[in-house]
């Protein structure tokens, strides 16, 4: 059922997803392609909005802030398995691995190795703030508008 909360949820979890993957985009090594890095980090965010942190709100100020802070660790768990994915995709097409279950551990080896690029104390105070922020503002118009 579409709501106000999961509206404002979502639009904050895809400008906070964005803004992520702009930061982290300066990080990775010069020449690393990163394609639509930006684009499909904001539709991760859009979808985590909307499913994880809307469907929770008006369950009180410290609960807003937990789901804020839930929703964004959901968010960036779904961008590295995404990324991940489809980094193990592309290497499995040139054939670099020698059986599945290869790929498939590439896969966590690849979340690994993406999620090394968030250990910045920048980026980590970013999410921590967007997320008290976002989870804050869904609240308050989970509460606004019912």
């Amino acid at each position: 059922m579409p709501t106000a909360a999961r509206l404002v949820a979502a639009a904050l979890l895809a400008i906070l997803g964005f803004y992520m993957a702009e930061q982290v985009k300066a990080l990775l090594p010069e020449g690393m392609y990163t394609g639509k890095m930006s684009e499909v980090t904001a539709g991760l965010g859009l979808l985590t909005g909307w499913i994880v942190l809307g469907s929770r709100a008006g369950r009180g100020w410290t609960a807003g802030i937990n789901n804020g802070i839930t929703a964004t660790v959901v968010l960036v768990f779904w961008a590295l398995f995404v990324f991940g994915a489809y980094k193990m995709i592309i290497d499995a097409l040139a054939r670099r691995f020698r059986d599945p279950m290869e790929a498939f551990a590439e896969v966590f080896l690849k979340m690994y190795e993406y999620a090394s690029y968030l250990a910045d104390t920048n980026i980590i105070l970013s999410l921590l703030i967007g997320a008290v922020v976002a989870g804050l503002l869904t609240e308050m118009a989970g509460r606004a508008w019912r």
